[in-house]
Order: C-alpha cells, then structure tokens, then sequence
C-alpha cells in the first residue's frame, strides 16, 4: 500500500464528534476503526497541525490532516514449519497453533514462529500488523494450543480486527485447573495490568489496567482438579491464566501462575472454538478442533485417580 492523504475542514453538521469517529465515518471501508486509532496515537492524523487523541471533540472550522504510511515489507525469513491449517481461501486462513509455537518475532524469538511458517506457506500476508506482525490479527501464548486466525490482506485484517475489538468474534478455550470449582457458571470481571511484583507477568490490578471479563463453565470435575469451558468477553495478555489463578484455581501445569504437575509440561490451556464473519462474504464461520494428545491424556489420568 502506497502512502496516501486525506485533509478535512470539520462543518457544523460535525461538531462535538469524537476524532475517531469522524475519521471512521470519512475515511475508505477498507481502514479499521483499530487501525485509525492507532495512526492518531502515532501522530499520523492531527488536527490544526497539533496531535490529538481519539476521543478529541471536534469543532467547525477545524482542520484534519490524515497520512496513510506506506506499508513497510516484512524481513522475516521464510521458515518451512508444518502447520495445521484448517481452513484457507484468498483472504484468510485458520491455523490450529501447536504449543510451543511463539506467534511472532520478537526479541529472544526471532525464528521458528508462526510467522515464519506462513510467509512460507503463503506469499502475501496482510501489512497491518507491521514489520513483525504480518497477517496476525490476534494471538495466543506460546505454551497455549489452538485456533487462529490469519489475514492475508489488509481488507480483510481491518474487518477481522473490528470484530474482535466489537467482541463479534467468538472465542471458546478449554481448561483444566487446579481444585474443584464449585460454581457450575461463573463470570470474572475484574482488570488486569502489569504485576507490579514481575514486570513480566500480568495481575489483576486496579492501577493502569484494563476491564477484563471471563466466563467460564464446568464441564467435568474430578477429584482435585476440574475441566472448564472459558469464553473471553475480553481479549487481555494471558487473561484466562491471571483470572483463574486469582480465583484460586490456577491452570494445571501453568509455572508462570502458580502450578506444577508431572503430568502436563505447559498450560493445560487450549482455543477450541474460534467463529467470525467472513471479512469478504459476509458469511459467518465457525471452526472447531478436538484436545491435543497432552490435555487428552492429563483429563484420563484425571478421571482415573
């Protein structure tokens, strides 16, 4: 995508609009409301040649200045990785992510990524995630297993990445924790930010932190530990793993958040069920894979003991 301009006087009709809104509604379908407000927090829209922020109320007569930045090619090197894909067409597809697998680059895992996988699965990924995040509209933590899915253009990366900020995007996890849960339903609402003790750990915080909302369902429980289905009303960095914890029934085999087991090497934490609209069809689309063998084999050790 080559570098564009747009400019804007605001008219009266137009007063007391927030910024990222009037920009939504003026600019081509084809950019995300996520998108746009990222370029206004980067300083790539402003207004009376000043930076503002997104919810900046406009006024007439003011002027609005929007750059596109030409979108920068990837240097990742192509790695030839086995993926899972489960579903693919010309605008996206869905991989079920092995653990293990770190998404993308970043420092201390800047090879063998999904990301290195699918640019040698596939040519063209989507440039808005930027240089190290090609095609990715969300992600999962490298030890948790399950679906994904990846846009291969920018049309469909910016009406993807709506949905899940809209929260019109499902996403189903399945779990084994610690303890008996004795809730059959239960909902956590309470926010995460970073753990003030760790800087590499999230915490449930009520300083710079963000509404977090899980809910979760007990599908089987065992002697001392239970299996949970877990759907995310928000997509927080290791949600699942900080709420449960906190609630006393951390994820079997999760170090980071308080458990060991023999039985399972990483989080017993998989995404089942992932469901979109299609970006392009409009059509709604559903997907759904069965436990890796290492939560399989930690449930039936779990129902003999």
């Amino acid at each position: 995508m080559e570098k564009r301009y747009y400019h804007f006087e605001v008219v009266p009709e137009d007063k007391g609009k927030r910024l990222d809104k009037f920009i939504v509604e003026n600019l081509p379908k084809d950019f995300s409301r996520v998108f746009l407000q990222k370029l206004i927090a980067d300083g790539h829209i402003v207004v009376n040649n000043a930076a503002a922020k997104s919810n900046h109320k406009i006024l007439p007569g003011e002027l609005i200045d929007v750059e596109i930045p030409k979108a920068v090619k990837s240097k990742i090197e192509p790695e030839k990785i086995k993926l899972n894909i489960v579903y693919e067409d010309k605008d996206l597809l869905v991989v079920n992510k092995a653990s293990g697998m770190v998404v993308h680059p970043a420092p201390g895992s800047k090879s063998k990524t999904l990301v290195n996988a699918l640019l040698a699965h596939c040519k063209n990924l989507s440039g808005i995630g930027g240089v190290l995040k090609p095609g990715i509209v969300h992600r999962i933590d490298k030890d948790v297993s399950g679906l994904l899915v990846v846009a291969k253009t920018d049309r469909a990366h910016h009406k993807l990445a709506d949905q899940f900020k809209d929260k019109t995007a499902s996403r189903v996890y399945y779990a084994v924790v610690k303890g008996v849960v004795q809730l059959d339903n239960g909902i956590i609402d309470l926010p995460i930010g970073r753990s003030a003790r760790d800087r590499k750990k999230m915490a449930v915080s009520f300083e710079r932190s963000k509404d977090a909302v899980t809910k979760y369902k007990v599908l089987e429980r065992f002697k001392a530990a239970s299996l949970l289905e877990i759907k995310l009303g928000t997509g927080r960095t290791h949600q699942i793993r900080v709420h449960m914890a906190y609630i006393g029934h951390p994820i079997l085999g999760d170090v980071k958040y308080g458990t060991t087991t023999k039985d399972i090497k990483r989080p017993a934490l998989h995404a089942k069920m992932l469901g979109f609209t299609h970006p392009v069809t409009g059509k709604y689309m559903q997907f759904k894979t069965e436990l890796p063998r290492d939560i399989k084999e930690l449930v039936a050790k779990l129902k003999k003991s």
